[in-house]
Parts: C-alpha cells; sequence; structure tokens
C-alpha cells in the first residue's frame, strides 16, 4: 500500500463543496466508481479511500488506497471524517460491519449507502457486476407498473398516429429518394425480439446497397454499403421512421431498448448470463430487458449511441436496465428531448471512426459469423 498517497488523499482538507466519499469493499463495483469520479471534470465528490480485509483487497483493481481492515473501521472513520460510506462488499462474502456503521457513522450523520444505487446515479447505468438474485427478487423499484405501462402504450399510440398522419409527405419524399437511388425495396424488414421475447418484424427505409460478397454483422465492415441517401438518413435517425407502424401494431413503444437481432439473441442473453462476476452464478438478464417493449428510441441511444462489437452490447445493457429499473414518464420525455436534439444535430456520419451504427442484418446468422448478403438490406 502507497501510505503516502493514503495519508495525503485520506487527510486532505475539506473543501467546502467537497464530499468525501469512504467505500467498503473492493470489488469490480468499487473499481467502476473510483474511475468515473477520477475522470468527471466538474465533480465535487472524491473517494479517499477503501476499506477491506487484505486477501479481499488482493482480488479487487481499485485506483484508490486501502486504509485499513474491517475491523479497523471505527478507527479509520474516526481519522478520516468521511461524508458518505458505499457498502460495495460482495453477496459471497456479506460481511458488513453492521453496528459499527451504525454507531460510527448513521449516529453522526455520516450518510450511508448501497454502491450500487450511488453507481446508478453516478453513470444512468446499471451495475450488472453486482446485481444479485436476492436483489432482484425482493426489488420493489424493478421494472414497470401497470399504470406506467398502460400510459406509455397510450402516449406511445398517439404519438405514432399523430406522427404518420404529420409526416406523410415527408416518408413519401424518402420513400421516393431510396427507391430512385439504388434497386431494391424501400423498407428493410427484419426479425426482432420485443416484448416478453416475442419475434416481430421490424420496418426501417432501407439505407444499403446489396452485398455482393460475405461480411461480418458489424457497421465498421459496411460501411462502403451505406448509400449517399441512407448515409443522410442515419444521421438525422430518419431511417427509423416506419416504426411508427410497428408501435401502432403493438410490437414497439415510443421509448424503450432497441429491440435485438432475433438471429444475435441466443448469443447476446449467453454472454450476458456470464457477465456477474460477484456471485459467480448466471442470470438471466435479457429476460429483464424484454420486461417492457422495445423502443424506436432508447435511454441507451441517447447516452451510448449504437454498438460495434460485444462489449460495447454489454455496455448498452447497463443503460438498458437502467431504464427498465427507473421506467417512468419523466425519463420517457427526457429521451424522446435528447433523441429530437440528435435529429436535429445529426451525428457522426457513417464511415467515420467515431460512428457507432446499427447496422441491417439479416436473420438466421450467428453474431461472429460472415453474412453472405445476396438481397437488399
Amino acid at each position: 500500500m502507497n501510505h503516502t498517497r493514503a495519508v495525503s488523499t485520506a487527510f486532505a482538507p475539506r473543501g467546502r463543496f467537497r464530499e468525501r466519499i469512504l467505500i467498503i469493499g473492493t470489488t469490480p463495483l468499487a473499481h467502476e466508481i473510483t474511475h468515473h469520479l477520477e475522470n468527471r471534470l466538474l465533480t465535487r465528490q472524491i473517494v479517499i479511500g477503501i476499506v477491506d480485509d487484505p486477501p479481499a483487497a488482493a482480488t479487487g483493481p481499485v485506483h484508490c488506497d486501502l486504509l485499513g481492515s474491517l475491523s479497523d473501521l471505527s478507527r479509520i472513520v474516526d481519522a478520516v471524517q468521511p461524508d458518505r460510506v458505499l457498502i460495495a462488499l460482495g453477496e459471497r462474502r456479506r460481511r458488513t460491519p453492521v453496528q459499527v456503521l451504525v454507531e460510527s457513522c448513521v449516529a453522526r450523520g455520516i450518510l450511508v449507502e448501497d454502491a450500487s444505487e450511488f453507481y446508478e446515479r453516478l453513470t444512468g447505468q446499471l451495475a450488472i457486476e453486482s446485481l444479485t438474485p436476492t436483489t432482484l427478487v425482493f426489488s420493489r423499484r424493478f421494472g414497470p407498473s401497470r399504470l406506467q405501462q398502460r400510459l406509455s402504450r397510450t402516449i406511445s399510440l398517439l404519438v405514432a398516429i399523430i406522427g404518420l398522419v404529420l409526416l406523410a409527405p415527408l416518408l413519401a419524399l424518402i420513400a421516393v429518394a431510396v427507391k430512385l437511388e439504388s434497386s431494391g425495396p424501400v423498407l428493410f424488414v427484419h426479425t426482432r425480439v420485443g416484448l416478453h421475447g416475442r419475434s416481430f418484424k421490424l420496418l426501417k427505409f432501407r439505407t444499403m446497397y446489396t452485398a455482393t460478397s460475405p461480411r461480418s454483422e458489424w457497421e465498421r465492415d459496411n460501411r462502403d454499403r451505406v448509400t449517399p441517401v441512407g448515409r443522410f438518413l442515419r444521421a438525422f435517425r430518419l431511417d427509423e421512421l416506419p416504426q411508427f407502424v410497428n408501435v401502432i401494431r403493438g410490437e414497439m413503444n415510443l421509448v424503450g431498448p432497441r429491440p435485438h437481432p432475433a438471429s444475435n439473441y441466443e448469443l447476446f442473453t449467453l454472454v450476458a448470463r456470464n457477465m456477474n462476476e460477484l456471485t459467480g452464478g448466471a442470470i438471466g438478464y435479457y429476460t429483464l430487458r424484454s420486461m417492457v417493449r422495445p423502443g424506436i428510441t432508447g435511454w441507451a441511444q441517447v447516452r451510448y449511441r449504437y454498438a460495434n462489437d460485444l462489449e460495447e452490447e454489454i455496455q448498452k445493457l447497463r443503460y438498458d436496465l437502467y431504464y427498465v429499473k427507473h421506467v417512468s414518464t419523466a425519463l420517457d420525455l427526457r429521451i424522446v428531448f435528447e433523441t429530437i436534439l440528435v435529429m436535429v444535430k445529426g451525428h457522426p456520419a457513417v464511415g467515420s471512426r467515431s460512428s457507432r451504427q446499427e447496422v441491417e442484418r439479416p436473420a438466421a446468422v450467428p453474431l461472429t459469423a460472415p453474412v453472405n448478403r445476396t438481397q437488399a438490406a
């Protein structure tokens, strides 16, 4: 342990508006929290140290110093005087010193909080690695209420009907442009997975030429196939407008997780089930994701845009599960507002290194397998 840094950080003078955070546990979640706080430009929060037993601490990569073991917690709290204490111990070794926390923290007005709840507010993501079966079973907040589901459905249906009527001239103009520019159908129809794992046919304006050779699933390998009109449509999300029809059919809502291709559903499910590093057990995260109807836009789309590999898909899953847990009309309105900003400003054009575009994928093809695109996407 770097004693010099531990002392300088833990005993750093209090800023007038700075909150000092002490973390109990050296799990990956503790690492994520310290990492995010260190990389935030304007933050009033600072991690002053971590408390955990040395054997446990040795297995967890963290960006902060170990101040002592759990048995020394009372002495450490007296010495460093934190404003907030985060509990980041794994379920396997739940050794939370409750009595010490009550006497040394709660009784003194020091806020004690579960680290996963803090992480959610900090990042807008769900901490998948710390999500346990126990927290899912006994959580009162996970998933939408019946009232929320009905309200979301009503609003989505009204917006879809009004949108199709008002945007009919624009839809017709886009259809003509797509048809005149290249051969193939105007609409790209693809099998996706929706509410409760049911499949449906998603509609989009076609934005790609027909492939003449096998291609992978990812956008980075298909940039040369995007048409000039398609590049414009993607930049302003106009290729998604036909999904108003999916909303009217009851297959989608205006806001929700983006529906994944049915051909990749099993692979995504397998990868996600092995994400939990604390319990060592497999949890059906994608079952949770399908608790709500998929959406034309969503929290992951306005926060992370599109994924281009499995690692990025898991990152998007964190945002999707955050939405499922905290779904509300206020959150939906915020997502719609941010989506409108994206549509007005546009985003990096297809072909740039920074773009993460969704690829039009044919059905029944594994994610990692090459694709023989003999039909128009």
